[in-house]
């Protein structure tokens, strides 16, 4: 005999529906097909269900297609492991494809890709040199990254294109075919860097010039307003691996563009990441798109598989 004065539910006169008019989100013609040896990429996309991450992906790649054909911008915004994990060769080729039309970086990034062009190298051991202080001290990261960002300044240069000057003679021949800003340079795709003070380890360095440092960015972020205004029916701005400082930077840049009377809608955006974070989330994927069309995904994956298969997908079904 219980001793609860509460006795369960009846379900006697509960209402039921038939299935069929109940419908369900997901149907047997939206599964995944078993791959067919030999199908190519091609064949691997079409064998994806039609649910889900894989129908997000699918409209990645149908927007970026889009955007190329209608001549709109396609922007990277990428942090600092997108660059160290070795992807820099993928995305130079995406931009000679026409996949590319400006690079959007933290300043981690611009740190990893001026060092590969330099040293072939980078990414240092962090545990290993922090407890004597010997970490962001590279002399020749410090001394020759402020030392364009100065120069740069004073011809009016942004910080992305003055270091993409500087690596136009300072990059060693077996290493500037593997860097993103130099290649970027070379035929006068816009690149921009965006630093917020301490960040980043040129700032230790005893030649920075903090009015340099300050004024360059500031110019980087005008000029990225002026890009995400080709983003206007049809553009693409992807995300890669910046969990703050880029996320924060693009909302501004959108408001600005539509505070100044530029239309800015029907766009995609998109935010790749092996962990979904608040602030891309939120400034990449929804924001932008309220009341104004377009529409964000998020993918999840690490950047050394994710960056070479959407790469692989484009090249494979490019017309």
């Amino acid at each position: 005999m219980t001793r609860y004065k509460a006795e369960p539910l009846s379900f006697e006169s509960l209402k039921t529906i038939p299935i069929e008019a109940r419908g369900g989100k997901v149907r047997v013609e939206d599964f995944a097909r078993p791959y067919r040896k030999g199908a190519g990429i091609a064949g691997w996309i079409e064998s994806l269900p039609r649910i889900l991450a894989a129908d997000a992906f699918r409209g990645v790649v149908d927007a970026l297609r889009r955007a190329r054909e209608n001549k709109r911008a396609i922007l990277w915004g990428m942090g600092g492991h997108v660059v160290k994990c070795g992807l820099g060769d993928v995305l130079l080729d995406l931009m000679r494809r026409g996949w590319v039309t400006g690079f959007v970086m933290n300043g981690a990034a611009s740190i990893h890709d001026f060092e590969i062009a330099i040293a072939g190298q980078t990414s240092e051991d962090v545990e290993a040199v922090l407890p004597d202080g010997r970490f962001g001290a590279a002399e020749e990261t410090g001394r020759e990254m402020n030392l364009a960002i100065a120069d740069g300044n004073r011809e009016g240069l942004g910080m992305g294109e003055a270091l993409g000057k500087r690596l136009e003679t300072l990059a060693k021949p077996g290493f500037a075919s593997h860097s993103l800003v130099a290649g970027a340079y070379r035929v006068s795709i816009p690149v921009t860097v965006h630093v917020a003070v301490g960040t980043d380890t040129p700032h230790t360095h005893p030649a920075a010039d903090a009015a340099a440092i300050g004024e360059s960015t500031h110019r980087d972020f005008r000029l990225l307003c002026s890009l995400v205004r080709g983003l206007d029916d049809g553009g693409v701005y992807l995300n890669v691996g910046s969990a703050v400082v880029l996320p924060e930077v693009f909302l501004k840049a959108v408001s600005v563009v539509r505070n100044l009377g530029h239309s800015l809608a029907g766009f995609t955006t998109v935010n790749f990441d092996f962990l979904q974070h608040y602030r891309p989330k939120v400034n990449v994927v929804e924001r932008p798109h309220a009341r104004s069309g377009g529409r964000g995904f998020a993918i999840t994956g690490h950047h050394e598989l994710m960056v070479p298969l959407l790469a692989a997908v484009l090249i494979e079904l490019d017309d």
